[in-house]
């Protein structure tokens, strides 16, 4: 037998190539002038980092851990029924600390389900409120965003809105374990337009718009404002597009060019999250030369992300700005924003302990400065930043004094140290730049500072859009950052010691026993049931036999190793109704938008079972594949080498 019959590449590692090796093909290509495979191989090392990065990145400490699920079926019977269909549960205690009442306030939590348990976390995920004088659970809208696999865990974070009195807590539970499950379809009050970075956003509060080349903000305009203003740039970029959002940015030393964000012809590299709860522009890159690419610098790495949420009148900006080479900037700017046209005649700012004053600050004040806005003393239109974290975190070992100066670097740098002061103008003017504006500006670096490899420049904002009312506006915005300060407390807890304990008066669960009685929970009369049509536990066996038809559906790209669809984890959705069948499919790269060419005998197969009539395949890119979705029988037919063995057909 020809040694080309045998599989000579059995694992994924001799069926690709590592990123060392592809670093030493582009230093021989760049040593020999070939540039072209040069760029070639360049590009091909930043797929293989996103390959790398989707099979080992560290997903982080779990919230919600694989070994505190808890049996279904311990729940009290009226709970156990409400629930059926689903196995698995915990109990979570949300606390408020700082006596200030949280309605529908975002909780972002990291769970970790059992992977021989949970078929798919983004279908089977579900959160219902305890509602204590009724002694009953109610299901409220969650949503589920990156879910990875590492091990024998699935790991997801998990979005719900909580409720808590203040000074209070509130329970809630946590399912997982139902095979049949279905993804939800919640209404939302978001509704998110648009592809790749040029997203429009809209919540009950706000209109936001996101810049298609860049991803920074266009413009926001504001809901209940009944003239119809926009806030937007109204004039014209410095070449690139006009944002409101300018940041970020550095100038090198001579000064000699501006290194922006704002001059990306494309995110470098970008994730997006939409989903009823929130949307997440997520992107990261070395900022680029007004003559790029001729200048390339990669020496400040800067990963930046909004999150916008449907339920509140802010949204957040999060910035990780890493220092990769010891280098000297004139000045770094991480907050500016510009509105064109002087939508606002007035200023605000915060202090470091959070009071809210009008106008400019005084000298002693103007490097401590904690937020900053502007209004209209008569329309009382506002907008206003909270900065919540602003630190720089010095490299190991590094010299520097305790104000966060680094090391010293040559003559005529001074040591890097982070600033907290806020130029602005309600009436800033500036030839070519256009009409009149309000600006706001944070040079967070600044006097040829000098930045050590390995230092790191940490961010988050708050943004408020909504009315400045002349009685009691500080005193709202004072109120908004302890809250942001002070996000609610999760706590996983049995659930007899969440509902028979006071935490607050320190007491403890009555003994009752090893398990929860049914006296005192409600029944549930007339309840919606956890389990939609479709999801129940009667649903299972015949939804089992249609992913079991599925997995005969292979896509042939793979030639010999017969990878179905359902083990290569393109399938997201199997919905049966009597005998209409609907599937939800992706595929797994834009490089193959033709799915019909798998969709069409997926239908097929679907079709020739006797109680299947109708079948629809829909489509979907979002939430994009990953090699995480991968089954057990697909990790090992690719050549995962931490996959258990499958039997191969013999050639």
């Amino acid at each position: 037998m020809s040694p080309y019959r045998r599989n000579l590449e059995p694992t994924r590692a001799e069926r690709t190539d590592d990123v060392e090796t592809k670093i030493e093909i582009l230093r021989r290509a760049l040593a020999e002038g070939n540039h072209e495979l040069a760029l070639g191989v360049a590009t091909s090392i930043k797929e293989g980092v996103e390959g790398e990065r989707t099979l080992l990145a560290d997903p982080g400490s779990a919230d919600v851990l694989s070994s505190n699920w808890c049996p279904v079926v311990d729940l009290p019977n009226a709970w156990a029924d409400w629930a059926a269909g689903w196995a698995l549960y915990q109990c979570l205690r949300v606390s408020e600390s700082i006596g200030q009442a949280r309605g529908g306030e975002p909780v972002d939590l990291l769970v970790e389900l059992p992977f021989d348990q949970v078929m798919s976390p983004g279908r089977e995920l579900r959160v219902a409120r305890v509602d204590r004088e009724a002694a009953s659970p109610t299901q409220v809208t969650s949503q589920v965003y990156g879910v990875l696999r590492r091990g024998t865990s699935w790991f997801a974070r998990l979005v719900f809105e909580a409720d808590v009195p203040a000074s209070g807590d509130a329970l809630y539970l946590v399912f997982c374990g139902n095979p049949a499950a279905e993804l939800p379809d919640y209404p939302s009050r978001m509704q998110v337009s648009g592809e790749g970075a040029g997203l429009q956003i809209e919540t009950p509060d706000y209109v936001a718009k996101l810049c298609e080349q860049n991803g920074q903000l266009e413009s926001l305009t504001p809901k209940w404002h009944t003239g119809g203003m926009q806030l937007a740039s109204h004039g014209n970029g410095h070449g690139e597009p006009p944002n409101i959002d300018w940041a970020h940015d550095y100038m090198s030393v001579g000064p000699f060019q501006k290194m922006r964000v704002t001059n990306w012809d494309q995110c470098p590299s970008l994730e997006v999250i939409r989903g009823p709860l929130c949307t997440i522009v997520r992107r990261f890159g070395f900022p680029h030369s007004p003559a790029h690419p001729l200048f390339t610098p990669s020496r400040l790495f800067m990963d930046l992300s909004y999150t916008f949420y449907a339920g509140v009148p802010y949204f957040m900006k999060d910035g990780h700005m890493e220092v990769t080479r010891d280098f000297c900037t004139l000045v770094a700017r991480d907050d500016e924003w510009y509105f064109g046209g002087r939508p606002f005649d007035s200023t605000l700012w915060m202090d470091a302990e959070g009071h809210v004053y009008e106008g400019k600050p005084p000298e002693d004040n103007a490097d401590h400065m904690w937020g900053v806005g502007f209004f209209h003393g008569e329309s009382r239109d506002s907008m206003f930043a909270i900065y919540l974290d602003h630190r720089l975190e010095k490299p190991t070992g590094s010299e520097g004094d305790e104000s966060g100066s680094a090391a010293l670097g040559p003559e005529g740098t001074t040591p890097a140290k982070l600033y907290h002061h806020v130029d602005m103008t309600v009436d800033h003017a500036k030839p070519g730049s256009g009409p009149h504006a309000s600006v706001w500006c944070r040079p967070m670096l600044r006097d040829n500072a000098w930045l050590q490899r390995g230092t790191t420049l940490v961010q988050r904002n708050a943004y408020l859009l909504a009315p400045y009312p002349a009685q009691g506006g500080a005193a709202g915005l004072q109120q908004l950052r302890e809250r942001l300060l002070a996000p609610l407390v999760v706590r996983v807890e049995p659930l007899k010691v969440a509902l028979y304990s006071d935490p607050s008066a320190g007491t403890d669960p009555p003994d009752r026993g090893t398990s929860l009685p049914d006296d005192g929970v409600g029944r549930l009369e007339g309840d919606r049931p956890l389990a939609r049509i479709g999801e129940r536990a009667a649903d299972w066996p015949r939804k089992q036999a249609l992913w079991e038809v599925m997995r005969e559906v292979i896509d042939d790209q793979f030639s010999e190793k017969k990878a179905s669809l359902v083990d290569l984890g393109y399938i997201y959705d199997v919905h049966a109704r009597g005998n209409d069948v609907r599937v939800l499919m992706t595929m797994p790269h834009r490089g193959r938008p033709k799915f019909e060419f798998l969709a069409k005998p997926l239908r097929t197969r679907l079709e020739q079972e006797p109680d299947v009539r109708a079948v629809v395949v829909d489509f979907t890119w979002e939430p994009a594949w990953t090699a995480n979705l991968l089954t057990d029988v697909g990790r090992a037919k690719l050549g995962l080498g931490d996959a258990p063995s499958v039997d191969e057909p013999s050639s």
